[in-house]
């Protein structure tokens, strides 16, 4: 086969949907983009299915044989290694343990890569940044806080056992106000994702709305439970409410401060702060705290130039991709490997 007429799929699996994109030889898209339920709680073989309905249906949008895909970038929501999975996390119990990447690989007839849902997702914000050539680093908070390292080049550094980038559990100096460290959820306390994450929100607000200063606020209202308190927040930030404000203005400057630490070690260049927040209207707001928390810590040579001193040494931008970030991703990583 020609290697122009050659095509390359990225597979995003989420809790909910997997995701889908299909890219040609030349890393442009092909087709739309494909979305199918996800249902990884019912085992991988069952996984699978959906997986190789996906490609059905990005070969048809594209109006090529599928034949025509010659290469596979996976995603998975979940702690691997060289193909096998670590953890559980939201999959079916028959996942761990599995050589996911060889399994596939052997079901579909051709080469499959993998990675976490992270690593995906940095690597689609550089390819959708034609023009960065340097290194590019993706920190995203949502449920967790999550990273990804992507190297000149447009390779993602995973680390020996594939576990490079844990950022949300870089312990941050800071404290409750009675003196304690937060708990994490992986166990240990004082992790940046113990203050930066929808987790950490959901502690925040109940520790704000029980003082006397917010009785009267609107979120102790009713009957709604703090997951419902926590997802509302985001929308009294946007009208500029004060207590929601306090909460994310302490949530992007320690995010920020941890991002000083990390920049310190790997030196990006170009931070991209992923998650739903990239499309939250006080998103503003919220990079100049990021910001503001990354003065505070950081070295002044990681900040500007000393030869040019207009010249900023790092650079902070939003996250573009979106949800299909990861599959863009893993496309143009199964197309740099396999053409």
């Amino acid at each position: 086969m020609n290697p122009t007429d050659c095509y390359f799929a990225g597979l995003d699996i989420g809790g909910s949907t997997v995701k889908a994109v299909l890219v040609d030889a030349a890393a442009e898209q092909a087709g739309p983009p494909v979305e199918v339920k996800s249902r990884v709680k019912e085992g991988y073989e069952t996984t699978f299915a959906q997986l190789e309905s996906a490609l059905d249906q990005l070969a048809a949008g594209a109006g090529i044989e599928r034949s025509r895909i010659r290469g596979v970038g996976l995603d998975v929501p979940a702690p691997s290694s060289n193909g096998v999975i670590w953890g559980k996390a939201n999959l079916g119990d028959d996942w761990v343990g599995t050589d996911i990447r060889g399994e596939l690989s052997a079901r579909l007839g051709v080469p499959v890569y993998m990675t976490n849902d992270c690593n995906a997702a940095a690597v689609g914000e550089y390819a959708l940044r034609k023009y960065h050539t340097s290194s590019l680093m993706l920190v995203a908070p949502g449920t967790g806080l999550g990273g990804g390292f992507v190297l000149p080049g447009g390779r993602v550094y995973e680390g020996v056992n594939g576990m490079a980038l844990e950022v949300g559990h870089v312990t941050v100096p800071f404290r409750e106000e009675d003196g304690s460290l937060p708990a994490c959820s992986c166990g240990l306390t004082g992790c940046a994702e113990a203050w930066v994450s929808l987790m950490a929100l959901r502690r925040r607000v109940g520790i704000e709305l029980a003082k006397p200063q917010w009785a009267a606020h609107p979120l102790n209202q009713g009957d709604l439970t703090i997951e419902e308190k926590a997802f509302r927040l985001r929308d009294f930030a946007a009208a500029g409410d004060e207590l929601a404000v306090s909460i994310f203005k302490q949530q992007g400057f320690i995010l920020g401060y941890m991002i000083a630490d990390m920049v310190r070690v790997f030196d990006p260049g170009l931070v991209v702060i992923g998650g739903g927040l990239a499309e939250s209207a006080f998103r503003d707001d919220y990079m100049k705290w990021v910001e503001e928390g990354f003065a505070d810590r950081a070295w002044a040579v990681f900040r500007y130039s000393p030869v040019e001193p207009e010249k900023q040494t790092t650079r902070f931008e939003w996250a573009t991709g979106g949800d299909a970030a990861a599959a863009i991703g893993m496309a143009y990583t199964a197309r740099e490997l396999f053409a």
